[in-house]
């Protein structure tokens, strides 16, 4: 009887793994209702959208492409940001010039690392927390951890239902019977990892449901920023960037310039 301890594993497994999936959607549900009212008539800035798409990273990406764009940063293929306009339009600006250095040139890597963590990206998230637009940073109960607990236990249900076949069994149970009962909580973890999907709960890291709702309109106005001096292209090209990151960027060069490098080199 080994075959049925392995099986209250696999149940006991994939009992914790939904129950805390569901205890989660039920806690995000009830926050999004509170921050569904607070959010109404929100128009998220760039800067917010970037962090909460793609956090802190992503904030300092859009900053020194925005510098870039605007030719106050020279950003360099082989990976080396130069200062040329040494006074930023604002903290974010002045947080990658300061992560920079006195010198007025670094390499990128670093100052990515150092810009997201500035006081500037710090006070962003706590104000997109408080709207209830961000979720909070250590929040042990979201969604995202749920789904992601489900996503592991369903390899330990299939594991243990494995071992329970290849091990020799002395009641000579038919293995088409253990197969059927330790398809049961397998089938309840992919049950739930299905309605979580059918009621579009994203594994975001960063936004909160009322934040997800507020980065789709901003995604629906993209195109819809024209006018007749160019800038609404250049904002379309920026909250691409916020939206989606560095991939969203056209420019071989400058897109070039984001890219890891174990021993980077100066020209």
């Amino acid at each position: 009887m080994f075959w049925v301890l392995l099986l209250v594993l696999a149940w006991a497994s994939a009992g914790f793994a939904c129950a805390r999936l569901c205890l989660a959607a039920m806690r995000t549900a009830a926050a999004d209702r509170e921050a569904a009212a607070s959010g109404r008539g929100h128009d998220l800035t760039l800067y917010e959208a970037a962090f909460l798409s793609g956090g802190p990273t992503r904030v300092a990406d859009l900053t020194m492409v925005s510098m870039a764009r605007q030719r106050r940063l020279l950003l360099a293929h082989t990976g080396w940001a130069t200062v040329v306009d040494p006074r930023g339009h604002d903290e974010m600006e002045r947080s990658v010039i300061g992560a920079i250095g006195p010198g007025g040139q670094s390499l990128i890597a670093p100052v990515r690392a150092a810009a997201s963590g500035t006081e500037a990206v710090r006070t962003l998230a706590d104000d997109l927390v408080r709207a209830g637009l961000a979720i909070p940073e250590g929040a042990p109960e979201t969604v995202a951890a749920g789904l992601r607990q489900v996503r592991a236990t369903v390899p330990v249900v299939l594991a243990l239902g494995a071992a329970a076949l290849l091990l020799p069994d002395g009641t000579g149970t038919p293995r088409s019977l253990m197969c059927l009962w330790f398809a049961l909580p397998l089938l309840l973890t992919l049950s739930g990892l299905a309605i979580a999907r059918f009621e579009g709960h994203s594994p975001t890291r960063w936004a909160s449901p009322a934040g997800q709702r507020l980065l789709g309109t901003l995604k629906n106005r993209r195109t819809g920023d024209g006018g007749d001096d160019g800038g609404g292209d250049e904002r379309s090209f920026l909250t691409s960037v916020a939206v989606r990151g560095i991939r969203a960027i056209g420019e071989p060069a400058l897109r070039a310039a984001f890219t890891p490098r174990d021993q980077p080199w100066r020209e």
